[in-house]
């Protein structure tokens, strides 16, 4: 039998990328399990998740881990002729939803994002103009990275994230200089956006603020004490987006956790996630 770490590993190709999934096994002694497909940070890979993954299948829930478009198993590394952006990483959300379907029926439907992984989630519903069939969407450690949300070092954060965007856009790729790992210049460019304005960027054509006011799917937002990158007030800014949703927001204290490091002391958060996927 495969241990709580082992998964098996699947493919699913998306034009020329290719996103990678670790299917973890079904929970002990439970039926139908809710499905929790997590999809992380900028940079992170999946296997990073591990220990989230152990700490949902315990508290009773199906995992599904997917690595975010080139990284960890996804195929290929962004390079300069890596043209996506925030659009085709919300797409991506929506077809492995699709993919999943045959092991998804008569079971309730959530996905778990962390920081990038659960904007992309956002901008699924907000994309799918309300067809999603997520039962809820759950964001850890996601706000939006509003320089003006930042206590005490707005500016040093508006400077980090425009020279960022920019060198982006100059050198095609960002190389991952420090921060976020490699990734193509479309999702930083779309990243330093939200940081300069507060908002996210209209996307195939369509108003995403607008559309996010109209989302109904219920959200699970949780914050982390002590998070470098998302503080509270960075996911308050994005909450306060969904005026339709069902938001349940709680402000956690991990001991010892940051932005990242919350994956590793998850039990109380996949607790409240399988409490919180029967309400």
């Amino acid at each position: 039998m495969p241990t709580e770490e082992e998964y098996l590993q699947e493919h699913l190709d998306r034009g020329s990328d290719r996103l990678g999934l670790q299917i973890y096994p079904e929970p002990d002694g439970v039926e139908n399990a809710p499905v929790v497909v997590v999809w992380p940070a900028m940079g992170v890979r999946g296997r990073y998740y591990r220990p989230l993954a152990a700490s949902l299948r315990r508290a009773g829930l199906a995992v599904v881990v997917a690595d975010l478009r080139g990284t960890g198993a996804s195929t290929p590394p962004p390079s300069r002729s890596s043209r996506y952006g925030y659009a085709d990483l919300a797409a991506d959300i929506g077809a492995v939803q699709e993919a999943l379907k045959p092991r998804l029926d008569g079971r309730r439907r959530l996905v778990l994002g962390h920081s990038l992984g659960g904007q992309a989630a956002l901008l699924h519903l907000a994309l799918s103009s309300g067809d999603s069939d997520l039962d809820g969407v759950v964001l850890v450690a996601v706000g939006l990275p509003y320089w003006r949300t930042y206590p005490g070092r707005r500016h040093a954060v508006l400077a980090m994230t425009q020279v960022i965007g920019a060198t982006g856009t100059l050198l095609r790729v960002w190389p991952g200089w420090g921060f976020g790992g490699r990734q193509a210049r479309g999702v930083i460019r779309d990243w330093a956006y939200t940081a300069r304005t507060g908002r996210f960027p209209h996307l195939d054509g369509l108003d995403v603020e607008a559309a996010l006011h109209g989302v109904r799917t219920p959200v699970l937002a949780i914050s982390v004490d002590h998070d470098q990158y998302t503080p509270h007030e960075t996911v308050d800014h994005l909450c306060a987006k969904l005026e339709s949703a069902p938001v349940t927001r709680e402000r956690l204290t991990i001991a010892g956790a940051d932005h990242f490091t919350w994956v590793r002391s998850a039990d109380g958060i996949a607790a409240r996630v399988a409490q919180w996927s029967k309400a």
